[in-house]
């Protein structure tokens, strides 16, 4: 039988359960350690730059070998104005092409594509309106020297922000598209960055696979990596946890979060958070993800600083190059840079001001931020093997 004062703690503890105390569960985990002083100096001085000259939001997370430090600034939504959190989701733009890649080197290492046989019959079958000029191969579409015209050039001509944006563009539709410009045989062999390469890449995979890209990537890639918060398909943009992008369309702001011209896009159609997206890297960069061989050619960039869906930086303080990708959308840029073996990195994404589509002076504005969110992130690196 309990004793009177047994009795009064039972009863005082199952009062504080109910309000948070007196849990059974196991101990919080002890918290990682701290980045040596001075690591992300420049990181936050640029941030906080850019949210002087407007910018919606920024969210960022650094990793090294036993740590990892993030933090969000700005705000999720210039209608709330709900402050950002670490783990708020932005779309990945570009990287998205890392992971498609990531797939297309699984299909290698299975032996049921090849990277440089002819895929002329295959490209037929999944788009037959696309009319090669020779032969063409997986490596030239995963390195964008297939010479394939950018089906972007003809769906945003002349168009404006508020239409163009929020209608859906699927692969086979970018592609027939892309058959309205002339796909020159003097081009093929040269980088020349083009969307619809990444559209036709994502069909082949469907095609190989006889599933949807999206339920592809989920079961191969963000589920087993721990990509929890990754998607393709599938828009919520009125998730609390979105960071709201913007454009200006004339006198009009226009909300152009999970814009229907990305959804679902193999070229840059994923929302992800900078934890997953260093999640991903870290897997493919450690050999996780396809057969070390494989790896190594996704990092031959031959002449240029573009390997196969693998963007090169230049060398840091460890000696060797850094690999990763930058994105931009209309309202966004992310970038995601680590070290060779993927142990360190640094992810950033940005909501950029709400600015005009197709601007000179924007389009500059834009590419210095991308200019130096990639700077920050090298000199956070540099710090890191010190």
């Amino acid at each position: 039988m309990a004793t009177r004062r047994g009795r009064f703690l039972l009863a005082l503890c199952l009062s504080l359960w109910f309000l948070g105390g007196c849990t059974a569960g196991p101990p919080e985990p002890s918290p990682l350690p701290a980045p040596a002083p001075g690591t992300t100096d420049s990181l936050e001085r640029t941030v906080l730059h850019f949210l002087e000259d407007g910018v919606t939001s920024v969210v960022v997370q650094v990793r090294w070998p036993g740590g990892e430090w993030s933090k969000a600034y700005g705000v999720r939504n210039l209608s709330t104005n709900d402050p950002a959190r670490p783990l708020d989701r932005f779309p990945a733009g570009g990287l998205t092409q890392s992971m498609v890649a990531a797939e297309v080197l699984k299909l290698v290492d299975e032996h049921r594509l090849s990277l440089d046989g002819p895929i002329n019959d295959a490209l037929a079958r999944v788009a037959p309106e696309l009319k090669p000029p020779g032969v063409v191969t997986l490596r030239q579409l995963l390195n964008h020297t297939s010479g394939l015209p950018d089906f972007s050039d003809e769906s945003f001509r002349g168009s404006r922000a508020g239409g163009t944006l929020q209608a859906h563009i699927s692969s086979q539709d970018g592609l027939r598209l892309a058959a309205r410009l002339p796909w020159e045989s003097f081009n093929t062999g040269f980088f020349n960055y083009s969307e619809s390469n990444y559209l036709a890449l994502g069909l082949l995979i469907e095609d190989a696979r006889s599933r949807p890209l999206d339920e592809i990537l989920q079961n191969d890639l963000f589920r087993p990596m721990g990509m929890e918060k990754t998607t393709l398909s599938g828009p919520d943009r009125g998730a609390r946890d979105n960071l709201h992008g913007y454009v200006m369309d004339g006198n009009r702001q226009v909300d152009v979060t999970q814009a229907d011209y990305l959804v679902g896009s193999p070229a840059g159609g994923v929302v992800s958070t900078t934890a997953d997206i260093n999640n991903f890297y870290r897997s493919l960069l450690s050999g996780r993800i396809a057969s070390p061989g494989l790896v190594r050619e996704m990092k031959e960039t031959g002449n240029g600083n573009y390997g196969l869906g693998l963007q090169r930086f230049s060398i840091g303080c460890s000696g060797e190059h850094r690999y990763g990708s930058t994105g931009r959308v209309f309202g966004y840029l992310s970038a995601s840079i680590s070290s060779d073996d993927g142990g360190s990195q640094v992810t950033m994404g940005l909501a950029l001001p709400p600015l005009p589509v197709d601007d000179p002076v924007a389009d500059r504005r834009i590419g210095l931020y991308a200019s130096q969110m990639v700077s920050a992130a090298q000199e956070t690196l540099d710090h890191l093997c010190q």
